[in-house]
């Protein structure tokens, strides 16, 4: 959204998001992924106290127009399809004239833009990044979600990237896995390449463990132990 303005806004504001921060012992803590993010840009970011009627309400009443006006009787597929059709929707919303603004949002966009900062020359880092060694059953979870890996590295450590779209999983700098990611909850989502590979390497771990046929041992006959414990036919000895 703020590589779209073209500008970056002085301040940020949240409602509460845990990604973002809390309130603790009086003061706002913000996490160290939102630090990156907001000293890259060079904004400040506020959090909502709780219970702060004013400012929750600012926020919670461009929610309540967005799902009153723009998601009633639409569909999603993605993340990525819901945010194209409500810039689609937000094109069009923008230009209509608003009472508390005495005029178009389009309008004052302009001279928005001129009281904003401007783009940082490099991008913060967005999405999600974790470390993690692969387990046997060669998949990973992210959002309760599990996603397979290529079980050649099994037993490695794993770098997981994820953004709103894509799900990727790196060993070494090389791709291991490269899925589009799902926002349902509790899916397996398989690479058929990589099922198919866990399956030759199952099948030859299964040719290696293996244990050997035993050798044939001869069966002899019960009359033989009786004559080498010396014991006649009628069972006495003889």
């Amino acid at each position: 959204m703020i590589q779209q303005l073209g500008a970056v806004p002085r301040v940020l504001v949240w409602d509460g998001e845990g990604a973002i921060g809390r309130w603790r012992a009086g003061r706002s803590e913000l996490t160290a992924e939102c630090q990156a993010f907001r000293g890259t840009l060079g904004a400040k970011v506020v959090i909502c106290r709780p219970a702060d009627p004013e400012a929750k309400g600012l926020i919670e009443r461009a929610h309540d127009w967005l799902e009153r006006s723009f998601l009633p009787g639409r569909q999603f597929g993605s993340a990525t399809e819901f945010n194209v059709q409500l810039a689609d929707w937000l094109a069009v919303a923008n230009q209509r004239p608003k009472r508390v603004l005495g005029c178009s949002p389009t309008d004052r966009v302009t001279g928005d833009k001129a009281a904003m900062l401007g783009l940082p020359p490099v991008a913060p880092a967005t999405g999600w990044r974790a470390s993690t060694r692969l387990a046997r059953d060669h998949y990973i979870r992210l959002d309760s979600n599990d996603y397979s890996v290529h079980p050649i590295v099994i037993g490695r450590r794993v770098e997981v990237i994820a953004d709103l779209s894509r799900v990727r999983v790196l060993c070494d700098g090389k791709p291991m896995a490269d899925h589009d990611r799902v926002w349902a909850w509790h899916q397996t989502i398989s690479d058929p390449d990589h099922v198919e590979a866990a399956k030759v390497l199952r099948r030859k771990r299964i040719g290696v463990v293996r244990p050997a046929a035993e050798p044939e041992v001869q069966v002899r006959c019960l009359s033989d132990y009786d004559t080498a414990l010396g014991l006649d036919t009628e069972g006495g000895v003889a």
